[in-house]
C-alpha cells in the first residue's frame, strides 16, 4: 500500500510534465507558423507591390533583403539575451513586436514605410527563432528532442507552402495587404497562447555585455549580405567590391574580440566540440544548395522549359512539401538510426538533387528538374532535425539560446551566399551553361556539407560531449 501512495504522485507529476511539454511545443510551433508563412507569397507578390506603390521591382526586393539583414544581425544577440534574461521573456517580446508591426505593414502608404515596418517586424522574428528552439530543447532530451525538432522543422518548412497555396488566391482576389492583416490576427493568437502556456527557462548569470563582439559581427554580416545583394542587382562595382572585401576582415576582428571577451557573444570554446562545428559546416553547405537553387530553378523552368509563372510556382512547392513531410519522420528515426547517418544521408540527397539539376540544364530533361526538387526537399528534411539536435547536445543547457542563434546565423549566411553566388554565376553564363555552372557550385557545397555531417559523433548528451564553458 505504501508503494502505491508514493508512486501515484510521481505518475501524476510525469503526466503533468508530458502535458506541459506537448503544450509548450504547440505554443512555439504556432509562433513559428505565424512569423514564417508569408515569406513565399511575399516574394511572389513583389512585382504587384512595386506596381501598387509606384516603385521599381528592384526597390521592392529590399522588403526581403532588409528582413534577411535584420535576421542575420540580430539572431545572435537575441540568442544571448534568451540565455541571460530567459527564453520565454525574449520569445514573447519578439513575438509581440512582430505582431505590432504586422498591421502597420498592411497599411503602409509607400515603399519606404513598408520596408521599415517589415524590418522592424523581422527584428521581432529574430527573437522568436533561437528562443523557440531553445524552449523545445530545454523541454525535450535524447530521442524526444530529435522528434520535437522534426515537428519544429515541419512547421518551419510547411508554413511557407501553406502561405503560397492560401495566399495566392487572397492576393489575386482582394490584394496583398490582406496577407499582413491575416498575419496580425494569427500572430496575436499565437502570442496569447504562448503567454498562457509557456514557463520561463533557467537563466545564466548575466556578465558584461559584449559590445565589441556584437558591433564587429553586425558590421561583418551587413557587409557580406549587402555586398551579395548588390552583386545580384548591380553586378561587380567598387562599392560591391569594398563591401565583400571588408566582410572577411571584420569576421577576423570579431574572432579576435571574442577571444578576449569575458562573456563573449559567441563563445569560441563551442568550436572545440566536434558536433557543433560539424553541424554548422553541414548546415552552411546544405542551405547554400537548397536556397541558392530555389532562386534560379524557377528561371530554369520558365526560360528553358516554357513554364508559366503559376506553373513554376506549383512545381517549386514540391521542395518545401517534401521537406515538411520528411522532417518529422526523420526526427522519429534519429533515435534509432543515429544523427550522423541521417545527416550524412540528407546532405548526400541534396547533392544528388543538385546533380539532377545539372542534367536537367545540360540535357534539357524536365524529369530531372523534379529529381532535383525532390532530392533537395527530402535531403534537407532528413538532415535538419539531426543537425539541430547535434548542436543542442554539444553545449550546456544554459547556453542553448547562444548555440541555436549561432547555427541560425550560419544557416542564414548559407542561404544568402548561396542565393547571391548562384544567381550571379547563372547570370554570367550563357543559356544552359550558366544554369549548369551555378548548380555545380551547389553540388560542391552540398558535398562539403555531407563531409561535415559524416564527422558527427553519435551522442545522446554524453557528459564528455558537452561544452560547459
Amino acid at each position: 500500500m505504501a508503494a502505491q501512495t508514493t508512486t501515484a504522485p510521481t505518475d501524476d507529476a510525469d503526466a503533468a510534465a508530458r502535458r506541459y511539454r506537448r503544450g509548450a511545443l504547440l505554443a512555439v510551433l504556432a509562433g513559428l507558423f505565424s512569423t514564417g508563412f508569408t515569406i513565399t507569397i511575399l516574394g511572389n507578390s513583389l512585382p504587384r507591390i512595386a506596381r501598387d506603390l509606384g516603385t521599381q521591382p528592384s526597390v521592392a526586393t529590399w522588403i526581403l533583403t532588409g528582413q534577411l539583414l535584420a535576421l542575420a544581425v540580430l539572431v545572435p544577440l537575441m540568442g544571448k539575451l534568451g540565455d541571460t534574461l530567459g527564453h520565454r521573456r525574449v520569445y514573447l517580446g519578439g513575438l509581440a513586436l512582430f505582431t505590432l508591426m504586422a498591421l502597420p505593414t498592411a497599411l503602409a502608404p509607400n515603399i519606404g514605410l513598408l520596408i521599415v515596418f517589415r524590418v522592424l517586424g523581422a527584428a521581432g522574428g529574430a527573437a522568436t527563432n533561437p528562443t523557440s528552439m531553445a524552449i523545445v530543447m530545454h523541454n525535450f532530451e535524447g530521442r524526444d528532442r530529435s522528434r520535437a525538432l522534426g515537428w519544429w522543422q515541419l512547421v518551419g518548412a510547411g508554413a511557407p507552402v501553406i502561405g503560397l497555396v492560401v495566399g495566392g488566391p487572397v492576393v489575386d482576389g482582394i490584394g496583398w495587404r490582406w496577407i499582413f492583416v491575416g498575419q496580425a490576427v494569427i500572430s496575436l493568437a499565437a502570442f496569447a497562447v504562448a503567454a498562457i502556456v509557456l514557463r520561463e527557462t533557467p537563466r545564466r548569470a548575466a556578465g558584461r555585455f559584449d559590445v565589441g563582439g556584437a558591433a564587429s559581427l553586425a558590421a561583418a554580416v551587413v557587409c557580406l549580405l549587402l555586398g551579395m545583394q548588390l552583386l545580384r542587382t548591380l553586378g561587380f562595382d567598387p562599392l560591391t567590391g569594398a563591401l565583400l572585401a571588408a566582410a572577411p576582415v571584420l569576421f577576423v576582428v570579431f574572432v579576435r574580440v571574442e577571444a578576449r571577451a569575458d562573456d563573449p557573444l559567441l563563445p569560441l570554446v563551442f568550436f572545440r566540440a566536434r558536433n557543433f562545428t560539424a553541424s554548422l559546416v553541414a548546415q552552411f553547405g546544405g542551405n547554400f544548395a537548397y536556397m541558392g537553387s530555389f532562386i534560379i530553378t524557377p528561371l530554369l523552368v520558365q526560360q528553358r522549359f516554357g513554364f508559366s509563372t503559376a506553373q513554376s510556382g506549383l512545381a517549386m512547392a514540391l521542395r518545401p512539401l517534401t521537406f515538411s513531410i520528411v522532417a518529422p519522420l526523420a526526427g522519429y528515426l534519429a533515435g534509432r538510426v543515429g544523427d550522423r547517418r541521417l545527416a550524412t544521408l540528407g546532405l548526400a540527397l541534396i547533392a544528388l538533387g543538385m546533380a539532377g539539376f545539372v542534367i536537367a540544364a545540360t540535357e534539357h530533361r524536365i524529369a530531372f528538374v523534379f529529381v532535383g526538387l525532390a532530392g533537395a526537399g527530402i535531403g534537407m528534411g532528413t538532415a535538419s532535425p539531426s543537425l539541430l539536435s547535434a548542436v543542442g547536445n554539444a553545449v550546456d543547457q544554459d547556453r542553448l539560446g547562444t548555440a541555436n542563434a549561432a547555427q541560425a546565423m550560419v544557416a542564414q549566411l548559407g542561404v544568402v551566399v548561396g542565393m547571391g553566388l548562384m544567381s550571379t554565376v547563372q547570370a554570367a553564363g550563357s543559356g544552359n551553361r550558366g544554369f549548369a555552372a551555378a548548380y555545380v557550385c551547389a553540388l560542391v557545397l552540398a558535398s562539403c556539407g555531407a563531409l561535415g555531417a559524416s564527422s558527427l559523433r553519435e551522442t545522446q548528451r554524453r557528459p564528455d560531449a558537452v561544452v560547459t564553458r
